[in-house]
């Protein structure tokens, strides 16, 4: 169990917050409080569960505090919600649709001799305020993270963060992940999914050693993207942390993080930010489209199977594991597939007898389509994938004004997690934090070219005139 070191971090991080509010500016405060709570903060068991409230921890308290502290220092300039009408529906339908869920949820489910109560309306109180609180950081970074600046502080803050976790990652690739053990007092997952090809792959506060490997991958990215884009005479230290970042990377033993940094390096490097952006469309629109694949059968398992099994046994005896359990968990979503079967474990198969759950949820999208249906899914991952979208209509709009490179890298970083969120639940605060950034910069565009056309319009009926 956590100990009081763990509530405390918790307890205090709204003046950490606080802190950095009042010493940085804005952008970089937001970008910081985030990072630094996502990375240090002890991961649930560690939550306040409150009566009527979502556990808050480390994947909201920070976004909490930071909404309260901008809004008490800088008020909220323009509409808390984005101005496309694409993406009011979908944060109004992400946020909003766990009382349909609940609605559809009010009858209890047994599996033999053990039941599972019914939804209530505090149920949906509860659902409501934690998706409110999930998509905190995409409004804020939306509101605050739509320059060009800002979006290179959250390069820089990405690749900083990734050699200061280095450090942490390299004591427990020698020691075995115990960090989180000695600071808050208790291991964050099983052991033994930490002992990788004879040695250890690192954990450190993080839920699983694939978040950090993951972490790490978007470091590497980072890194490349700053040398490339950097003229200054410190391009050679962003290449220095690029090249030190992919060799951790290598020793964090993570099969997944490397064949992404071998995909997204050399896009980053080679590629215009164009064509980085429809990259990124087509790796996201995978992703939306997969449950669908793997409905109608067009997934080649079998294939996939072989190719991980070329690699290693171990990890095609994983996939193989994931792929059944993702079945199983997909034909119980299908007996209600609109809204979902809510909180409380209903999405799962329980053992009749003892009622210890007998399915995995790995994936992110199989846990969204059996917790609040394929309204939830569509809502959470269109939200995602919305902003490339945007950024690629902007940039097709206005192609005699070129669009920032720095969101180029951005967006394949954002597109590689949503894929990540097939096999891993990967869905963390720099996710929205990434995707608000994002939105905030399209809308940017958006509204210059529609005033440089309103301009140039007005020029035109006074000639006439």
């Amino acid at each position: 169990m956590p100990n009081p070191i763990a509530f405390l971090m918790l307890a205090i991080w709204p003046l950490v917050a606080m802190a950095l509010f009042g010493r940085f500016k804005a952008d970089r405060a937001l970008v910081w409080t985030m990072m630094m709570g996502y990375l240090l903060l002890p991961e649930p068991p560690a939550v306040f569960d409150l009566p009527l409230m979502p556990p808050l921890g480390k994947h909201n308290i920070p976004a909490l505090a930071a909404f309260m502290i901008a809004l008490w220092r800088y008020g909220y300039d323009g509409p808390l919600l984005p101005t496309s009408w694409v993406a009011k529906i979908l944060i109004l339908t992400f946020v909003l649709s766990p009382i349909m869920t609940v609605l559809t949820n009010d009858e209890p489910v047994f599996f033999g001799q053990v039941g599972l109560p019914g939804l209530a309306v505090k149920d949906a109180l509860a659902l409501i305020l934690q998706q409110f609180l999930l998509v905190l950081p995409f409004l804020l970074a939306r509101q605050f993270l739509a320059s060009g600046g800002a979006q290179r502080e959250l390069l820089m803050a990405l690749m900083i963060g990734g050699l200061f976790y280095s450090l942490l990652m390299l004591i427990e690739m020698r020691l075995s992940p115990q960090l989180n053990l000695w600071v808050y007092g208790y291991y964050q997952h099983l052991f033994g999914q930490s002992i990788r090809f004879g040695g250890y792959r690192p954990v450190v506060f993080l839920y699983h050693g694939i978040w950090v490997a993951f972490f790490c991958m978007t470091s590497v990215v980072s890194a490349y993207a700053l040398w490339r884009m950097d003229t200054q005479s410190n391009r050679w230290k962003f290449l220095a942390a690029a090249l030190y970042l992919t060799m951790i990377l290598f020793l964090a033993k993570s099969l997944g993080a490397l064949i992404f940094v071998v995909m997204l390096v050399p896009m980053v490097v080679l590629l215009g930010p164009v064509t980085q952006i429809k990259v990124a469309i087509v790796i996201g629109s995978l992703a939306v489209a997969y449950p669908v694949l793997k409905g109608a059968n067009l997934v080649p398992q079998d294939r996939l199977l072989n190719a991980a099994a070329s690699i290693d046994a171990d990890r095609a005896a994983s996939l193989e594991f994931r792929f059944d359990n993702e079945q199983t968990l997909l034909d119980r979503a299908y007996i209600k597939p609109v809204f979902g079967w809510g909180s409380w474990g209903r999405n799962h198969i329980l053992d009749p007898v003892s009622g210890n759950i007998l399915t995995v949820t790995d994936g992110r999208w199989i846990i969204v389509i059996g917790v609040y249906g394929w309204v939830g899914f569509l809502a959470e991952f269109g939200l995602l994938v919305w902003p490339l979208v945007l950024l690629w209509r902007e940039s097709i709009a206005q192609r005699d004004k070129p669009v920032s490179p720095l969101i180029a890298p951005l967006s394949l970083i954002l597109a590689i997690n949503i894929f990540d969120m097939l096999p891993n639940a990967t869905l963390t605060p720099l996710t929205w934090l990434i995707a608000g950034a994002l939105m905030g910069y399209a809308e940017q565009l958006r509204a210059e070219r529609l005033k440089l056309q309103k301009y140039v319009s007005t020029l035109k009926w006074q000639s006439i005139l």
